[in-house]
């Protein structure tokens, strides 16, 4: 069972509401699985869809598709209904929903502080989450085995004729050691080996940076949605990027990209854990906050106190959130410059930091950036919250199965259907 440590989902950045393109010398069986993968996928991302509208949105005839519909109900992954109200006269166009309660992905997520793990559905609905806390100095690879027992602990609801289609695992790059220090963490090859020890019995596991994993979530069920080209950061305990050119996840060499909390704003700041001085998390981070207000920058729930305090108008947290804003913009107008997206998503901490202190942002980004690159830019806090690493990493474990549904072996079930 290989376990990449990095993935890129395919249907990232591919339009669903698009007529399928031509593949050139593609047989007749390799284009039906394309376009029962397209069928899945849209149902997937979009719930519910009467056959009249796939037909619209895929550019399929309606002979097609419902073909498709059929085999996608015989191999268990949708359902097909009648319509609970009519809306105009003649037969009604069946509608296709994706088996939410019967195919299912593993989605585990490796916080700077707790573990968590989720059921996700078909369609991105989370079935049953369990989480507990992460004790300070415990690593990704230490994590796997709690992580496994919280699983083990929700298969035992599952219903018997459950299809499990695989799992990923997100995981925070910056953690503290129990002395307080913070340690900048990888992923790799050995976080991908003790996956596969604890879960050999499944489809496959996928692990991936948290950021990205994130920012595909909002790329692809958030506030990015139909944005190819984003940034999504995402704050901690360190500040990190999941940043989507043409609908693709930037990865980097051996999946390092995205660090934008250690690109040097201050020289002459404070050092940073990473070994270096004036990194941007030294200035925007949840510790950087709370020192700016006076407070024990390790003391991680006195942030939401000082944002609180800063909305009532105390005026040393005031201060604090517009410092933080402050070099926050600074340090946006940078990466826009030499990204040029459409979009900045702000998520985790910086979603609070940034809805408190947008106008501060904003101040820096109407006059650092290039016109070019800040004309067209949109600035939004994520929309979801918490769960977005859980319902990524379900994402990444569907694509498999969205790019292939009869081919896939999802626990020696899906792929049984009669291809004629």
């Amino acid at each position: 069972m290989a376990i990449p440590v990095r993935a890129r989902p395919a249907g990232v950045g591919r339009n669903a509401e698009s007529p399928l393109p031509s593949v050139p010398g593609a047989s007749q069986e390799e284009i039906r699985r394309q376009n029962l993968g397209a069928v899945l996928r849209y149902v997937h991302l979009h719930g519910p869809t009467s056959r009249a509208e796939l037909t619209s949105r895929l550019g399929l005839n309606r002979s097609t598709i419902g073909a498709l519909a059929a085999d996608l109900v015989a191999s268990g992954l949708v359902t097909e209904e009648a319509p609970t109200t009519a809306r105009r006269a003649g037969r009604p166009s069946l509608v296709v929903s994706p088996r939410s309660d019967r195919v299912y992905a593993h989605a585990l997520s490796i916080d700077a502080d707790r573990l968590r793990a989720a059921r996700v559905g078909l369609g991105g609905q989370i079935l049953d989450l369990r989480e507990i806390p992460r004790p300070g100095g415990m690593s990704a690879i230490e994590a796997v085995g709690p992580l496994a027992d919280l699983v083990r602990d929700m298969e035992r609801s599952v219903a018997g004729d459950a299809l499990l289609v695989g799992g990923a695992a997100a995981v925070t790059d910056t953690t503290r050691d129990p002395d307080g220090r913070l340690r900048i963490a990888s992923i790799d090859e050995t976080l991908g080996a003790a996956l596969e020890a604890e879960f050999s019995s499944g489809p496959g596991f996928v692990a991936g940076d948290l950021a990205d994993i994130a920012g595909l979530a909002e790329h692809v069920r958030g506030v990015a949605v139909g944005i190819d080209d984003v940034i999504y950061l995402h704050g901690d305990l360190g500040i990190s990027a999941g940043i989507i050119v043409g609908g693709r996840l930037v990865i980097g060499h051996r999946g390092h990209s995205g660090k934008v909390g250690h690109m040097v704003v201050n020289p002459n700041g404070l050092p940073c854990g990473c070994g270096s001085r004036g990194c941007w998390e030294t200035e925007i981070s949840e510790a950087a906050l709370l020192r700016h207000a006076g407070r024990d920058p390790s003391d991680r729930a006195a942030v939401a106190e000082v944002l609180r305090a800063a909305a009532d108008g105390d005026p040393t947290a005031r201060a604090a959130v517009e410092q933080v804003a402050d070099w926050l913009g600074f340090g946006v107008a940078n990466l826009v410059n030499v990204v040029n997206p459409d979009a900045v998503v702000f998520g985790g901490s910086l979603r609070d930091i940034f809805t408190a202190g947008a106008d501060v942002v904003r101040d820096r980004l109407d006059t650092m950036p290039l016109p070019a690159s800040r004309e067209h830019l949109g600035l939004r806090a994520a929309a979801l919250g918490r769960d977005a690493v859980l319902i990524g990493a379900a994402e990444l474990a569907f694509d498999k199965l969205l790019a292939d549904p009869l081919n896939v072996g999802v626990a020696g079930q899906v792929g049984t259907a009669d291809p004629a």
